[in-house]
């Protein structure tokens, strides 16, 4: 199983969210977990795994989806303030909400933190974080996908990368800039990447990457990653609708939840590997620190940092990989 660790940072130590509070230890406990785009499957496993260990512990939990609306993310932030919230965890739509969401919580006295997308306060100090480590997710993409470019023997003249990401989001780019420069390292050629500007779905990661597609009409192998599943998978998917051969394809997806689907379906297929995530760990480990906090009144952890492992089709099962 994929396990969370618990890291200490010095440039961002912190709590930022709260000053200290303790709720009785055998009162009631109730924790909220605000997500963005709470309908991708990534979020839905996430959810999941708080519940499972809210239950665990013996506290309640009230999961809300928040879509990409980053003004729900404010309004729902205050009802549960309102309605007696013991602990936020929050996916924010939008990171430049992000000192509005810790005032918020720190003027109520809520223990706060941040899932998956790093948020700060107005003096740039971040609020404490789970999840995980945007920079090696994408060293770890980047080099897996490098390594499969060097074993098909691919050149780089006729060779083009897609990269396809919400560009507006640190931990997107974090992830897609560090891939690109552990690509260039593991392959050990020099080959042009193209950036897709995507809303981090993969019907909008397949839409405009049509067009890049269609322009290039002289590429014979293409590479693709992005900043989710949903982004390389729907690249991968354009390519194939384009007349794409899926041994022409390199795709390393990040998240595996999609790009196993193919895998368990035994299709030839451009979706070559992925990176493992766990949102269910992301979200059990989001639960633990919150409830340390509010029932021990233990600090919360700067940087509650969940571990990833490649995967691909003759391993994803034994990984752990959830793919329905």
């Amino acid at each position: 199983m994929i396990s969370g660790a618990l890291l200490a940072s010095c440039s961002s130590g912190k709590d930022t969210a709260a000053p200290q509070q303790q709720a009785p230890t055998n009162g009631k406990v109730t924790l909220y977990y605000l997500q963005k785009q709470g309908d991708q499957q990534y979020f839905v496993e996430q959810a999941q795994g708080a519940q499972e260990k809210a239950k665990e512990l013996g506290v309640e939990l009230k999961v809300v989806n928040l879509g990409q609306d980053a003004n729900k993310a404010i309004t729902e932030l205050d009802a549960a303030v309102a309605q007696g919230a013991n602990g936020v965890a929050i996916v924010v739509p939008d990171q430049a909400i992000g000192p509005q969401v810790i005032d918020k919580a720190k003027s109520a006295g809520i223990p706060l933190i941040a899932s998956d997308d790093v948020i700060k306060d107005g003096t740039g100090a971040k609020a404490p974080f789970v999840g995980f480590n945007g920079s090696q997710m994408g060293d770890s993409v980047g080099t897996e996908a490098g390594k499969l470019f060097k074993a098909a023997g691919w050149a780089a003249a006729d060779t083009k990368i897609i990269s396809a990401y919400k560009q507006d989001l640190t931990v997107c780019t974090d992830r897609v800039n560090a891939a690109k420069s552990a690509f260039a390292k593991s392959a050990g050629a020099d080959v042009q990447v193209i950036d897709v500007g995507t809303d981090n779905s993969p019907v909008d990661a397949q839409n405009r990457s049509g067009a890049v597609i269609g322009s290039n009409p002289g590429v014979k192998h293409w590479v693709v990653w992005g900043c989710n599943d949903e982004n390389e998978t729907g690249v991968v998917t354009a390519l194939a609708n384009s007349g794409v051969q899926a041994s022409n394809i390199i795709g390393v997806g990040l998240g595996a939840y999609l790009t196993c689907k193919d895998w368990a379906a035994g299709k030839d297929t451009g979706n070559k590997s992925a990176l493992y995530i766990s949102g269910a760990e992301v979200g059990r480990s989001a639960i633990q620190v919150l409830v340390d906090k509010v029932k021990n009144g233990k600090a919360l952890p700067a940087e509650t940092i969940a571990k990833t492992t490649i995967v691909n089709k003759d391993n994803y099962k034994q990984a752990g990989v959830n793919c329905t």
